[in-house]
């Protein structure tokens, strides 16, 4: 009797094996790099909505093999907006609605399924969490035909996402670009309390790290830009209690006074000569920096110094944080924003320590290696393989 009850248990293995086996043959399949764009319900979160007032919503491409109880989510950049006007003109746009996001995307990089492409990650569920707020998923806040409700946004997806599953995940990232980059800063210790049963749950910060630096140039416009973008979506008393115990609570926006105090593991994907917060973060006074920044070969030499002085200014911040056992680091000297996009940013040929971007994340949260720190320091001016150069000066 014990002999068929076992004998009847192994067929049961087998054919739940089999049947695993062939549902991940229909999934690659019929299931392709292009994700559908789902809404958040409202049910019960009635105001998790974009500043237009329609739902936001996430693209999701479910886990499969040995990946379904893993989980990457990353969130899309945008920018912000501080005021009425700056937030009314992006009603129309994506940055402000999900009546203009793409009911379809493409699913690359730290998202792909191809294995060779992203070979940690490739079968894991994997969310794209959609912009459409305008403060870095952090507002709360009620402004005349105007909804900041970022922080309900995260909160309302983050709950569907453990009824989905998540809830039982046994590795987990957070992750975002820019803008998107900020938000899994500011939230990273909170998605870890959600899963406190995860083996591992960590953070990935792609081209996030906006710095105040007070000794270089334009940094009292920086710390009024973002003060006026907490205050706006009245978040300023949210930021980091720690922070806001020992200076300006607007100064607690910026990743350099606030990541020491972050207890989740993180990694910082970085360009020493990031291309949005030089054209856009007052780092030059000169009217012609900005048109530079988008076509390098219009620079002078005194944009490049500014370029230099920016690059001094975001090492020394990120050396700082060198003494952490937890805060992992790929900085490199390539001129450009975010990394997560196409192949040049995530599995490139320009390495740090003879490693990308993607076997640094992989080796990084896996434990596979020593805490990987790497700061590129041997060129002066953005001039790397594989990158946008600039002509010698």
């Amino acid at each position: 009797m014990e002999t068929n009850i076992q004998t009847m248990a192994d067929h049961f293995k087998k054919l739940v094996i089999c049947l695993v086996f062939v549902m991940n043959i229909i999934h690659h399949q019929v299931h392709g790099e292009r994700v559908g764009f789902n809404k958040v319900s409202l049910t019960y979160v009635t105001n998790a909505v974009c500043l237009d007032g329609s739902p936001a919503g996430y693209y999701y491409d479910p886990g499969f093999g040995d990946g379904v109880s893993n989980w990457v989510i990353y969130m899309q950049g945008g920018g912000w907006c501080g005021s009425n006007g700056s937030c009314r003109y992006r009603l129309t746009q994506e940055t402000g609605s999900s009546n203009y996001k793409n009911q379809t995307m493409y699913f690359g990089q730290i998202r792909s399924e191809n294995q060779t492409e992203n070979p940690d990650f490739y079968n894991w569920n994997k969310i794209f969490l959609a912009y459409c707020d305008s403060s870095s998923l952090m507002g709360d806040a009620d402004h005349p035909n105007i909804t900041s409700r970022g922080a309900v946004i995260f909160d309302a997806i983050m709950q569907e996402l453990l009824e989905k599953g998540m809830a039982n995940a046994t590795n987990a990232i957070l992750s975002g670009g820019s803008a998107g980059g900020l938000a899994a800063i500011l939230h990273c210790d909170g998605f870890r309390s959600l899963l406190p049963n995860s083996s591992r749950v960590k953070c990935v910060i792609d081209s996030g790290f906006f710095i105040h630096a007070p000794q270089l140039h334009g940094a009292e416009k920086r710390a009024e830009y973002f003060a006026n973008v907490s205050a706006y979506h009245g978040f300023t008393n949210n930021l980091a209690p720690s922070c806001r115990s020992r200076m300006n609570a607007n100064l607690c926006i910026f990743p350099e006074y606030i990541l020491k105090d972050i207890q989740t593991p993180l990694f910082l994907v970085e360009s020493a000569f990031d291309e949005y917060q030089l054209g856009y973060h007052y780092v030059s006074d000169d009217p012609n920096f900005l048109n530079c920044t988008k076509n390098l070969t219009l620079c002078t030499p005194s944009h490049f110094q500014s370029m230099k002085d920016y690059g001094v200014a975001l090492r020394e911040k990120l050396e700082e944080l060198r003494g952490s056992t937890s805060i992992g680091m790929f900085v490199h000297p390539c001129y450009r924003h975010g990394h997560f996009y196409e192949k040049l940013g995530w599995n490139a040929s320009y390495k740090l320590k003879n490693k990308t971007i993607a076997q640094a994340v992989g080796d990084w949260f896996f434990d596979r290696s020593s805490l990987f720190q790497e700061i590129d320091t041997d060129n002066v001016y953005p001039l790397a393989r594989n990158c946008t150069k600039l002509p010698n000066i």
